[in-house]
C-alpha cells in the first residue's frame, strides 16, 4: 500500500497552497522541498507580487482571479498574516498598447470596476507619474499587492496544521509512476504515494522533461529605491500598484510603499520609505544552478534611466536589488493539468512570471484534480498539450 495519498514535489507558492488544500481535505500528505522554508532561491520571494483582476494576458484568467479574490482573505483569516494590500492599480501605456487595451477589454467583457484615465487625469490622481501626452491608464479598485513570503510562511502553516509532512533541504532527484501509484526518490529516502503533484518551479526542465514542453527560465532582477522628495506620496494608502507599457512594448512594474515584514530596515512596524520597480520580462535566460546572483552598477543604472522619465522622483537612491527567476512557456501561459502521460500526476508550472496572484486558487484546483477527478475552475487554456502535441 502506498504510503501517502499525495506527494507535493516543490513548496514555494503554489505548492504550499496545494499542501494546504490537499491536508485540508483529508488528504495523507508528504511536501518534499529542496531548500529551507520560505526560501529566496526561486521565484517566490522579493517582498511583493502585482495582483490585479483586468487582466490583459487574457480575459480567461478572470474567473480565477475573482475566486483567489475570494480566498485570500479566508487564508490570511486562517493563518493571522497579512498577505494583501488592496491598493488599486493602473495599467498605464498608449491606447493600443497590449497593456492597456488588453486590461480594457478584461474588465469590459467581465464587468469589472475600472476607470479610463487621460494623461491629465493621471498626473492628477498621481502627481508621481509623468505620462507622454498621448498615454492612458486603465484604473481598476481591484489590484494591489501580494506579500510572496507570507503567503507561502501561511500556506506552510496550514498544510500541518492539517496533517501535512513536510520535509525541507530534501530535493526529489527523480519520480515514477508505477502500476499502483507513484514512487519519489530523493537523497535519503524513497516515498510511495496514490497521486504526485509538481510544482517545481525554474527546476521544470529537470523534474518534467518528459512533459515535452519547452520550458525557458528568466533571470529577472528587482530594485528598490527611496524617492526623492516627500516619500509619503509612494505609500500604499495614496499609491498604486502599476504596469507601465513604453515605447517598443517593453514594460515595467512597481507598487507603493508599505510595511513590509519580509526585510525592509523599516520592519513591519512601520511602513518603508523605500520602493519596488521592475522590468517585465527581458532578462537573462538560465538555470537554477546558472543564475547570476549578483546585480551590477549597470543593470541598475538602466532602471533608474527608465523609470526617470516617467517617475522622475522614484530612483533617487538605490537601496537593494534582488534576483528571481521566471519559468516561461512559449506561449506565456501557466500549465495546471494531469501529466498527459502518467494520469496519478498533476502538474502546476511554466507560470511565466504573472502567477502569483493566483496561488489560493491553483492550490484549490490541485486538490480538486486530485480528490475529485476534475475542477469546476476554467484550465482549459492551460493543457500542456497545446505545447507539446506530440506528448504521450
Amino acid at each position: 500500500m502506498p504510503s501517502y495519498d499525495v506527494i507535493v514535489i516543490g513548496l514555494g507558492g503554489m505548492g504550499s497552497a496545494a499542501a494546504y488544500r490537499l491536508a485540508q481535505r483529508g488528504q495523507l500528505v508528504l511536501g518534499l522541498e529542496r531548500h529551507t522554508p520560505v526560501h529566496d532561491q526561486g521565484s517566490s520571494h522579493g517582498g511583493s507580487r502585482i495582483t490585479r483582476q483586468a487582466y490583459f494576458e487574457d480575459p480567461a484568467y478572470v474567473p480565477l482571479l475573482l475566486r483567489a479574490a475570494e480566498l485570500w482573505p479566508e487564508v490570511e483569516a486562517a493563518s493571522g498574516r497579512t498577505i494583501v494590500h488592496w491598493t488599486g492599480g493602473v495599467m498605464v501605456g498608449r491606447a493600443d498598447s497590449r497593456t492597456v487595451a488588453g486590461s480594457l477589454r478584461s474588465a469590459q467583457e467581465w464587468g469589472l470596476p475600472h476607470e479610463l484615465l487621460d494623461a491629465a487625469d493621471i498626473r492628477r490622481r498621481f502627481p508621481t507619474m509623468t505620462p507622454a501626452a498621448d498615454e492612458v491608464a486603465v484604473y481598476e479598485r481591484g489590484a494591489g499587492l501580494v506579500i510572496p513570503e507570507e503567503s507561502v510562511a501561511a500556506h506552510l502553516a496550514l498544510a500541518e496544521r492539517s496533517g501535512a509532512e513536510l520535509h525541507f533541504e530534501e530535493p526529489a532527484t527523480s519520480w515514477q509512476a508505477t502500476g499502483q501509484g507513484v514512487r519519489v526518490s530523493t537523497a535519503t529516502a524513497t516515498y510511495t504515494a496514490v497521486q504526485l503533484v509538481v510544482c517545481p518551479g525554474a527546476w521544470a526542465p529537470e523534474l518534467l522533461a518528459s512533459l515535452g514542453v519547452p520550458f525557458g527560465i528568466e533571470r529577472q532582477v528587482q530594485y528598490w529605491f527611496t524617492p526623492a522628495g516627500d516619500v509619503t506620496r509612494f505609500r500604499a494608502d495614496r499609491h498604486p500598484i502599476y504596469i507601465w507599457e513604453a515605447g517598443g512594448g517593453r514594460q515595467f512594474y512597481g507598487f507603493p510603499s508599505f510595511a513590509d515584514p519580509t526585510g525592509d530596515p523599516a520592519g513591519p512596524s512601520k511602513p518603508s520609505d523605500t520602493v519596488k520597480v521592475a522590468f517585465f520580462r527581458g532578462g537573462q535566460d538560465c538555470t537554477p544552478d546558472t543564475v547570476d546572483r549578483q546585480v551590477r552598477s549597470a543593470e541598475i543604472e538602466a532602471m533608474r534611466a527608465f523609470v526617470a522619465p516617467r517617475m522622475p522622483d522614484l530612483p533617487a537612491t538605490f537601496v537593494r536589488a534582488k534576483t528571481c527567476m521566471y519559468t516561461n512557456t512559449p506561449d506565456e501561459h501557466f500549465v495546471i493539468a494531469r501529466h498527459p502521460g502518467h494520469e496519478q500526476v498533476i502538474v502546476a508550472c511554466g507560470f511565466s512570471g504573472h502567477g502569483f496572484k493566483f496561488v489560493p486558487v491553483v492550490g484549490e484546483i490541485i486538490a480538486d484534480l486530485a480528490t475529485d477527478g476534475g475542477t469546476s475552475h476554467p484550465i482549459a487554456l492551460f493543457d500542456p498539450r497545446r505545447l507539446a502535441p506530440s506528448a504521450p
